[in-house]
């Protein structure tokens, strides 16, 4: 047996981990998603960040792949959609709910490869991201240690690509294995084969084609913290180039904190996506003529930092603010975060539709006053179109 898998078996006793559990093709036989564990009219906000949206008409969790292919299955002799929920942290789900089969994504386990200075470790999609994270830091393994304190389940991670602080999960992601719902074959994708880019992959691209059932990561044993992001940098100060892995994760965890970026249960804008909207990536013309109407609307401090050959990334809470909407500004039951001017929150008993439309209304005005139209970060289901932010679409 690998070296590594004596300390998940023991993790896997924990709360923390759940089963440890072995994701080979028995499991995608023999699944168990039988219609008595499929249950219906079943609210979809609780299982959100946001806790907004409205109801599935049924919801099953799969608790392993052979699950979901029974559920697939089961959905489609009824001829009813299928909508794949893992930790709801990066969704915005209509009022009207959803019209068929919810599969909440329940896979459990943990396993690891020892391979001399690096360790590949295998994670069940619904394994909570940030208890992973912190696990590894605790391991002494490197490469995910910025990305502590985002909620969701790792199974979340690779569909937008997640990143913060100077790391994205696809510098690290070895395989990630995904159900085909379409054809029900579980494949084994290599990074390259992801498609990934600055907040996307083939899974974002094609939204509702899989179901990721597990990611491998490539992890250093024994390495520094990755330190490049410029706010990380300073605060950790002279300690910045030799920071051991506990002292990156806590800094970035004390830095998400104060912009409410960690969802406790005493914060008031606890209730969000994160980041709303995605930060544009220019050309380096595109960033001249930016440059120039921000000046022109009296503003010189534009920030931007360059991200790859001839493109830069301008911060999209920058360009919130400045075209009038601030940090604590109020929408009906909605609004901008006090502590981050690009999470937009959920103050309680508000709806989907006033969310989506102060998100137009701020996407308005910054088109309006930069020429620059703001992409959502978060998924948009049980709307009419895949982005209900765009000029006339109806979020009914």
């Amino acid at each position: 047996m690998l070296e590594g898998v004596e300390l998940l078996r023991n993790l896997a006793k924990s709360t923390r981990w759940g089963t440890l559990c072995w994701m080979g093709s028995e499991d995608a036989r023999h699944g168990t998603a039988k219609p008595e564990r499929i249950v219906r009219d079943v609210s979809i906000a609780p299982m959100t960040t946001l806790e907004l949206g409205g109801a599935a008409d049924f919801l099953v969790e799969a608790e392993r792949p052979g699950d979901a292919i029974d559920a697939v299955r089961w959905a489609r002799d009824r001829g009813l959609p299928l909508l794949v929920l893992a930790g709801g942290s990066n969704l915005v789900v209509a009022d009207d709910g959803w019209p068929g089969l919810v599969i909440r994504v329940a896979i459990r386990g943990i396993e690891m490869e020892r391979h001399r200075s690096e360790v590949l470790v295998t994670a069940s999609a619904g394994e909570p991201w940030d208890a992973f994270v912190e696990a590894m830091v605790e391991e002494d393994l490197a490469g995910l240690e910025c990305l502590g304190g985002i909620p969701g389940t790792v199974g979340a991670t690779p569909i937008q690509n997640v990143g913060a602080y100077g790391q994205e999960v696809a510098t690290t992601i070895e395989m990630v294995r995904a159900l085909d719902l379409e054809t029900l074959e579980i494949l084994s994708l290599r990074a390259a084969q992801c498609g990934f880019g600055y907040r996307r992959s083939i899974f974002r691209e094609n939204p509702g084609r899989y179901l990721v059932v597990s990611v491998t990561y490539r992890l250093a044993a024994g390495a520094r913290g990755t330190v490049a992001y410029a706010e990380l940098r300073k605060t950790l100060g002279k300690s910045a180039a030799a920071a051991p892995l506990t002292d990156v994760y806590t800094t970035v965890l004390d830095l998400r904190r104060a912009k409410s970026m960690v969802i406790e249960a005493d914060n008031p804008n606890r209730r969000s996506v994160g980041s709303f909207f995605v930060n544009p990536v220019l050309e380096a013309r595109e960033l001249a003529g930016l440059s120039e109407r921000a000046r022109s609307a009296g503003f010189e401090d534009l920030p931007f930092h360059p991200v790859g050959e001839n493109h830069f990334k301008v911060p999209a809470a920058w360009l919130v603010e400045h075209a009038g909407f601030a940090k604590g500004r109020h929408h009906k039951s909605v609004g901008i975060s006090d502590s981050h001017a690009l999470a937009l929150v959920h103050h309680g008993g508000g709806t989907s539709a006033e969310l989506v439309e102060f998100a137009r209304q701020i996407r308005h005005e910054v088109l309006v006053r930069f020429e620059i139209e703001l992409q959502p970060e978060p998924v948009f289901v049980g709307f009419p179109t895949a982005n209900p932010l765009s000029s006339g679409q109806s979020t009914e």
